[in-house]
């Protein structure tokens, strides 16, 4: 690559007096601008030294690749004479340039909370569909399964107590990820949230009957009657009193020293967060978030299917801006209070809409002859949309090519409006997508299947149709072939790649990042890690070590460029919580140590851990083949990818 050529391109595309400040992590460029609409968005789609762009958090992404970034940063300062930064600066001046907004602010803080809830309510919501499946009458006969074989009542018992326990004790998980959000000690959270779901209080479901009938016990607290309310279900007065726990635990481990410190610091943050949350918070929260979820009952109790259309219509849009981080706080709510609500009706609609813009994925695969790269991407990207992972589909196709984004929107709009007039809302969480049917009670089937239908032939047909006369040429002459990865390497030769760091194995559509999901790096896997160290997956040198530690680049022998990142957006953290062993140009061993990381530090500024390993020469090979099942617990001796060369 010839760097001085490529920031020449940038620098055009780009245009000088548009550039505020600059700055550059592992993989990409990233500038602050005065507008993207003045960016030459074309000339950085087709440049050919370039992975991609994307632009989130006042922060224009150009993604260059690891190693040659740090060239390309160079030479662009040199020729625009921009503002240098650090990323940590660059989020300052995007703040102060008015280019992130609060509402943005208040979404990431709800994401940082829920994500890592996601499994705990996916497993509890998918067990409530089975205790549904058991107890449904007419699904299988005019009698639940339950009716007709008694035997299997024990069973359905004990689904629903395991279906129950994550939303009975939901308090207690927002308590610990919450707390741990806002700086505090999750364990104090924890029992922060055991404090609002203790059984001497008034369960939560029955505050308002309670209430209604003057049954409601009260304690006499210096005159004052506060109510005996338990948070059962609550979301927002949870969040509320993570907070202030987090505030308060900080304010005294700064006035407070050595022994005292560890003795009473704990005490004092509960206590106050106790009778602040119990008197005032509590209620006034409580409310508040009563308030949301019965407004969004009346929208669509008032408006029915045309609700569902608008928001049908919406619901990819919103994904774009990441403010669907923020539905499984209303999401919760909304099935805390089933009798109520009646279900939860944002599920079924983020599944045609998921389905939508997957159809018009597929229908790029159509349309793409003579561009393999293309088709491997919208193939694998289509396919993750159909299973409830859109970021895929809409990153790396259908926004690149613009028109199947908004015929998915539309798309979508129409078979959400199908849901509406079927009246189809979920009863628990799950995956939203094809599969997603096992969250929707039994009667509500052919409505969900018929929307899902209609998603699903409206925007491929839409699409495959509008694209034959608007489609870019494809047949560019291409020869580069990318293979989607596979689960199965027993039956090939080819180059091993064993895992940095002992974990979890992750399907890398699902990670958090558009850019590595959606495959603008290349093909590889994530973890998320069971430890801190980490270490050479294989034989070669170190191409990238970069000064904040979050990241490493490894060339073999054979010609394998591998990333290793440690955390999604950990390069803000400035190498806080890192440590190297290795310098640029060395020679490593597999398995010799590279570095270590702190888990809790990362996770306490809002960061992910998750470990992407990926191959970012992957066209340089025939295949990039994922050797273990998604979810298999790995170690660092373990060969989770296998580089197959191309014939020659």
């Amino acid at each position: 690559m010839d760097y001085r050529k490529v920031a020449e391109r940038v620098a055009q595309a780009v245009k000088k007096d548009n550039i505020v400040a600059a700055a550059h992590c592992a993989t990409r460029l990233r500038l602050v601008v005065k507008d993207v609409k003045n960016i030459d968005q074309a000339a950085l789609d087709n440049d050919p030294d370039l992975k991609g762009t994307f632009n989130a958090n006042g922060q224009y992404q150009i993604i260059v690749g690891p190693g040659d970034v740090n060239g390309v940063y160079d030479e662009f300062v040199k020729l625009t004479g921009v503002k240098q930064a650090s990323t940590d600066d660059l989020k300052k001046i995007a703040v102060a340039s008015g280019k992130k907004n609060p509402l943005m602010d208040l979404v990431k803080v709800l994401s940082d909370i829920f994500v890592p809830l996601i499994p705990a309510l996916v497993a509890g919501g998918l067990l409530m569909a089975l205790n549904n499946i058991l107890t449904q009458p007419n699904m299988f006969g005019p009698k639940s399964l339950v009716g007709m074989y008694p035997s299997i009542t024990g069973l359905s018992e004990m689904v629903n107590l395991m279906a129950s326990a994550p939303f009975a004790f939901l308090p207690i998980l927002i308590g610990i990820t919450a707390t741990r959000r806002f700086g505090g000690n999750e364990i104090l959270g924890a029992a922060a949230g055991m404090m609002l779901v203790m059984p001497s209080l008034v369960n939560g479901y029955n505050v308002a009957e309670a209430v209604a009938t003057g049954k409601m016990p009260t304690w006499d607290l210096f005159g004052l009657s506060v109510a005996q309310a338990g948070y059962q279900g609550q979301v927002l007065p949870v969040i509320g009193v993570a907070f202030i726990l987090a505030t308060l635990e900080k304010f005294f481990h700064k006035h407070l020293k050595g022994a005292i410190d560890f003795t009473f610091t704990p005490m004092l943050a509960l206590i106050i967060t106790g009778f602040i949350t119990f008197i005032v918070l509590g209620p006034v929260l409580r409310t508040v978030s009563n308030g949301i979820t019965d407004g969004l009952t009346w929208l669509v109790t008032t408006f029915g299917f045309i609700g569902y259309g608008v928001f049908g219509s919406f619901y990819s849009a919103i994904v774009i801006t990441g403010l669907h981080q923020s539905f499984p706080a209303i999401e919760t709510q909304l099935l805390a209070n089933v009798a109520k609500t009646g279900g939860d009706f944002i599920f079924p609609i983020a599944t045609v809409a998921n389905v939508a813009q997957g159809a018009a994925t597929f229908a790029i695969y159509f349309l793409s002859k003579g561009n393999e790269k293309v088709r491997a991407l919208s193939s694998s990207a289509g396919a993750s949309a159909m299973l409830g992972i859109t970021e895929p589909a809409m990153f790396g196709v259908n926004l690149k090519y613009k028109f199947p984004f908004f015929i998915a929107l539309g798309s979508s709009g129409i078979a959400a409006l199908v849901m509406g007039l079927f009246q189809v809302m979920s009863s628990s969480l799950g995956p939203a997508g094809l599969i997603g049917f096992i969250a929707i009670p039994a009667n509500k089937w052919v409505g969900f299947f018929l929307a899902v239908a209609v998603a699903f032939i409206v925007s491929f047909v839409v699409t495959l149709t509008y694209g034959k006369s608007h489609m870019p040429n494809q047949n560019n002459g291409a020869s580069q072939t990318t293979t989607d990865v596979s689960a199965d390497a027993s039956t090939v030769d080819g180059f091993e790649i064993s895992a940095p760091v002992s974990g979890q194995l992750v399907d890398l559509a699902t990670v958090n990042d558009p850019v590595f999901a959606g495959g603008m790096m290349g093909k590889g896997a994530a973890i998320e890690p069971a430890d801190g160290t980490i270490v050479a997956p294989a034989d070669g040198t170190i191409t990238v070590a970069y000064a904040t530690k979050h990241a490493y680049g490894l060339t073999t022998a054979d010609g394998v460029e591998i990333l290793i990142h440690i955390g999604i957006d950990t390069v803000n953290l400035d190498g806080k919580g890192f440590e190297s062993f290795v310098k640029q140009g060395q020679t490593v061993s597999k398995g010799d140590k590279l570095g270590t990381f702190d888990a809790a530090i990362i996770k306490d500024a809002g960061y992910p851990v998750t470990t992407m390993v990926l191959v970012t020469n992957t066209n340089n090979f025939e295949q990039v083949i994922v050797d273990a099942p998604y979810g298999n617990q790995v170690i660092t001796t373990d060969d989770i990818l296998t580089i197959v060369p191309k014939a020659q």
